[in-house]
């Protein structure tokens, strides 16, 4: 049971290592890109939110 679990677990971990290579490649090739900073949940402001 536990070999099956692993041998997927590992699968789907190299399929995204697979997929995270493809779209640094993508991210490259682009010439004309724009950045986007995405804040995450521990870095927003909860003060603002509670002035509404």
């Amino acid at each position: 049971m536990y070999s099956i679990l692993f041998n997927k677990m590992t699968d789907i971990i190299e399929e995204i290592q697979q997929i995270q290579r493809q779209t640094e490649e993508m991210y490259i090739q682009g010439q004309d890109s724009e950045l986007i900073l995405l804040k995450s949940c521990e870095t927003l402001d909860l003060s603002e939110e509670k002035d509404e």
